[in-house]
């Protein structure tokens, strides 16, 4: 580097490039040659691997929450990363308009001897269509004074209808005594007639206004409990999953695969956290997976070799797809979200992966969570 600095040098001189506008240069080069050439570019990605895993296992709720606050970024989509780090033991937990800050954060509820049983709150950027200033006047409003009802948080925060409906379907209004069908009938039917009339707490009597700073509001009862009954039926698991992505692309409740795992084990399909069992005694033979595809990769030194990532409920399995395998799946392979795959199960430097002979897709349960591919 000394060498092709003094280089460098004399012909930028040549150029008429001297003093600052050459020493910037150089330090520019300087810089990417620390971490651009091999040898400093791996020990970069060393370093970082350490670090990462160190914090993953030591310290694991700010390390989610931290990933969580810098998506979009690698390899990853959020609704993964929440995955991994609920399989690893790591409590999260969902978006709430009476605790959720506008970033993720983490909710001591362990102590100086076991921060790891801290949990991670998912922030209020995760709710889809959310806007920042609304977001951020949902935190001073509360900060200011805790909400009471449902009416006191419409009234003193700068939400939208479509935002309201947001909220009420990923269950954010809970603490506040609503459940998601009752949530979105209320924010739907503001102003309650008399077949959902209600018994105030107070005196017995019809409340149809509550009062907030001096002004009256006709939008719901003040406490929580004087709330007229939603005639709707609740959500099941699976409109929850799908409530929960739309939302907020990610969800805390059971992965899509989940749903279906019946129907999988009676077709002989294996879990991804079984799979290291099953390559002990079923290496070399046919076993069939399946999941959401997550990743899909093509690099350009691998001969036409395609890599595919399927997450299920239990972890992440690896299939690798052969040229001709591609040419013929084509549009399965690079269009749809959920795959089954048969193939033959191998391990390798105990790497365990899957070359797939036959792939066929899954029907979709939930909005699709975006893969990385081919990036």
């Amino acid at each position: 580097m000394v060498e092709i600095e003094a280089k460098l040098r004399t012909g930028m001189a040549r150029q008429g490039i001297t003093g600052r506008a050459a020493d910037d240069i150089v330090h520019a080069i300087t810089s990417f040659a620390l971490y651009g050439f091999p040898e400093s570019h791996a020990a970069s990605f060393a370093l970082l691997a350490y670090a990462s895993a160190y914090l993953k296992v030591h310290h694991p709720a700010p390390f989610y929450a931290s990933l969580l606050n810098h998506q979009p970024m690698g390899f990853y989509h959020a609704a993964t990363i929440v995955k991994d780090a609920q399989r690893h033991g790591q409590r999260v937990l969902p978006v709430d308009v009476t605790r959720s800050a506008w970033l993720c954060t983490v909710e001591p509820t362990g102590s100086l001897d076991n921060p790891g049983s801290d949990a991670v709150r998912l922030g209020l950027r995760y709710v889809t269509g959310l806007r920042e200033v609304a977001g951020r006047a949902i935190v001073a409003a509360r900060e200011h004074c805790p909400f009471s009802s449902l009416a006191d948080f419409i009234a003193r925060t700068d939400v939208a209808r479509d935002e309201l409906t947001t909220l009420a379907s990923i269950g954010a209004f809970a603490p506040l005594g609503f459940t998601r069908r009752a949530a979105l009938w209320r924010t739907a039917h503001p102003t309650p007639g008399p077949l959902f009339a209600t018994l105030d707490d107070n005196n017995g009597r019809t409340s149809q206004s509550t009062r907030h700073n001096g002004a009256t509001s006709h939008l719901f009862p003040a406490h929580p409990r004087a709330a007229p009954a939603s005639p709707l039926l609740e959500m099941t698991d699976l409109e929850q999953l799908v409530a929960d992505y739309g939302g907020t692309g990610v969800t805390i409740g059971k992965h899509a695969m989940a749903f279906r795992r019946g129907d999988l084990e009676r077709e002989g399909v294996i879990r991804a956290c079984d799979l290291a069992q099953a390559s002990v005694w079923a290496a070399g033979r046919l076993v069939r997976v399946a999941g959401s595809v997550i990743v899909r990769q093509r690099p350009g030194t691998a001969k036409g070799f395609v890599f595919l990532s399927l997450e299920d409920e239990t972890g992440v399995a690896n299939v690798i797809i052969t040229p001709q395998l591609f040419a013929r799946e084509r549009l399965v392979l690079v269009t749809e979200p959920f795959l089954l795959v048969e193939g033959i199960l191998q391990s390798q430097d105990g790497v365990i992966s899957i070359r797939a002979r036959t792939v066929r897709p899954l029907a979709r349960l939930a909005n699709v969570v975006p893969s990385h591919d081919f990036g």
